[in-house]
């Protein structure tokens, strides 16, 4: 299936000179969503997570159906104070500004195999702050995976430690 096909291309959005990429279009297509769920477990599965982790709010919408999928459960990143119990916050940078991250401290336990889960690789910046989030827990990062990688944005240069796999590539903007 084309999986890249079905997403959409948003120009000027969220400001100016971006190209926001869509992936509602895929999303609401059952035979797709099937289809990109089970890419990413295909490629991950050997690795036997025991907890999948998803960045607000996207990451959530591929992290979950995924971690039932593999068996294993689900983490939630939310943005700062939408969780209930204690946390451990990060601040990063982004393209236009700076964003901050939280994960319940009781989350991931020492030890623990994680797989980070995202709709979209761009610059790695996202993925950098979970990535702080589950070594400052003791979690051990098994790799990281997407829907979609803009490939002229060299976010996989951020993440050379770690098994990186998306599915849909876009060479250029």
């Amino acid at each position: 299936m084309d999986l890249k096909s079905l997403i959409r291309n948003v120009q000027d959005f969220p400001k100016p000179g971006i190209g926001f990429k869509d992936i509602t279009t895929l999303l609401k297509n059952g035979e797709a969503l099937r289809a990109a769920i089970d890419g990413i477990a295909e490629h991950f599965s050997p690795l036997k997570p025991d907890l999948i982790v998803g960045a607000e709010s996207r990451g959530f919408i591929l992290g979950a159906p995924l971690a039932y999928k593999m068996g294993c459960g689900f983490v939630l990143i939310r943005k700062p104070g939408k969780l209930p119990a204690e946390t451990e916050r990060v601040t990063y940078q982004l393209e236009y500004g700076e964003d901050a991250l939280e994960i319940h401290k009781d989350a991931i336990q020492p030890g623990q195999r994680v797989l980070i889960i995202d709709d979209l690789l761009a610059t790695g910046g996202t993925t950098k702050a979970v990535i702080k989030l589950v070594h400052r827990l003791g979690g051990e990062i098994i790799g990281a995976g997407f829907l979609i990688e803009l490939d002229f944005l060299k976010g996989r240069e951020q993440l050379k430690a770690y098994d990186v796999y998306s599915l849909i590539h876009y060479e250029r903007e």
